[in-house]
């Protein structure tokens, strides 16, 4: 323990920014656990989709969509999402909204405008399309 009192006051600027790390890390992790959108794995989603009529929607491009999609997803582009324009999703208000794009990372603006503009059940598929890929599972042309 000594020697670790010892390297931390000799070396203030590595201590330093290993706290930060450390700290960001903690908040990051707690941001996500308190976030009303949750991240889903395939299996939650399809589950989800199943058992309580989620409702698939895709962020990526048209181009993207019409190259492979996940079956019966609705495809929402970033020109509606830019302008909150949910419109096509107004009927399914209620039941659980799943947001998908390419690898999970562009899916999170999407569902927090969704969420901004009352859709109270929406999630993201983690990982994106990569993940539904690599699980093998369908897609649909």
């Amino acid at each position: 323990m000594d020697q670790l009192i010892t390297f931390a006051m000799s070396q203030s600027l590595l201590s330093t920014i290993w706290l930060f790390i450390v700290l960001m890390i903690i908040v990051m992790t707690i941001r996500i656990q308190m976030s009303p959108i949750k991240q889903l794995s395939t299996q939650q989603m399809t589950f989800l989709v199943n058992r309580e009529s989620g409702v698939v929607v895709d962020s990526r491009s048209e181009k993207d969509f019409k190259a492979g999609h996940i079956v019966d997803a609705l495809h929402l582009g970033n020109d509606k999402v830019s302008k909150n324009d949910f419109s096509s999703l107004e009927k399914h208000k209620d039941n659980p909204i799943i947001i998908v794009c390419s690898a999970g990372m562009s899916a999170g603006k999407v569902a927090n405008q969704l969420a901004k503009a009352g859709f109270t059940r929406v999630s993201l598929l983690k990982g994106g399309m990569s993940a539904w890929l690599s699980a093998g599972l369908p897609v649909t042309k």
